[in-house]
């Protein structure tokens, strides 16, 4: 069976002081025990939150890494210094990263693999712009960027990806893909990967939504039979809303 997961990306939000009030609250919520529950706090609050959640179910990731080891890269965050932290998930090729940093498929690429090979779990995201979607390239730009990012990976390093499809034209947009073009999409990612590695393994990775989706839509979008959970934005901060998120299975 694959594992259900429900993650919080707080991309730049939350000062000291709000973090600890979220995972305080959030812990303090009935979380399903059949759910891998992960929250992505700013990289100043990471060992922070990762002290905050011990004894609970909550699992702490960062929102990007540098793919180099060390260096003069200012303003970066190296894997071991995640590491150092107690850190062990990231989250690599968020449509934000991609578009408003200049973050390419290769770039991407390298970073999945120097987090992989250090013994990360990846979160990887991938997904259209509206353009794209409306010219039905859609799946042709997620094949590529399956490509360029996971593809070059063995077999072996597949337990350490968590697929996450957002389309970008739905991302802090208020709109949300259907429940249908989020299943059609999941259903293509899927079969993608039985077609480069094997039926199996793609049988047994878990594959995210994530676009606006919020605890009165989540059920619905969660019921398709590829969806095996979501990458939450915005609703993640209210640690209620993303609780009953969680419960939405």
């Amino acid at each position: 069976m694959r594992n259900k997961i429900v993650a919080g990306n707080w991309k730049m939000n939350m000062d000291t002081q709000e973090t600890d009030a979220l995972i305080g609250t959030l812990k303090g919520q009935s979380l399903p025990a059949d759910v891998t529950v992960i929250i992505a706090p700013s990289f100043t609050n990471l060992d922070r939150a990762n002290q905050a959640v011990k004894g609970s179910k909550i699992t702490v990731a960062a929102q990007n890494m540098h793919q180099a080891s060390h260096g003069a890269f200012t303003g970066e965050v190296s894997v071991d210094m995640l590491k150092s932290v107690g850190v062990d998930t990231v989250i690599l090729g968020h449509s934000e990263r991609r578009s408003d940093f200049g973050e390419t498929d290769n770039i991407i690429g390298l970073k999945v693999a120097a987090a992989i090979v250090n013994g990360m779990t990846v979160i990887f995201c991938f997904g259209e712009d509206l353009s794209q979607r409306e010219s039905g390239s859609h799946f042709s730009v997620v094949k590529k960027q399956l490509e360029k990012g996971i593809f070059d990976l063995p077999n072996s390093a597949l337990s350490k990806v968590i697929f996450a499809y957002e389309p970008v034209w739905a991302i802090g947009t208020g709109e949300t893909a259907s429940p249908e073009q989020a299943q059609e999409m999941h259903a293509f990612v899927r079969k993608t990967i039985a077609e480069r590695y094997d039926n199996a393994l793609a049988d047994s990775v878990s594959i995210l939504y994530g676009g606006s989706v919020k605890p009165n839509n989540a059920n619905e979008i969660f019921a398709g039979k590829d969806v095996d959970g979501g990458l939450i934005g915005g609703a993640a901060l209210d640690a209620v809303g993303f609780a009953a998120i969680a419960n939405s299975f």
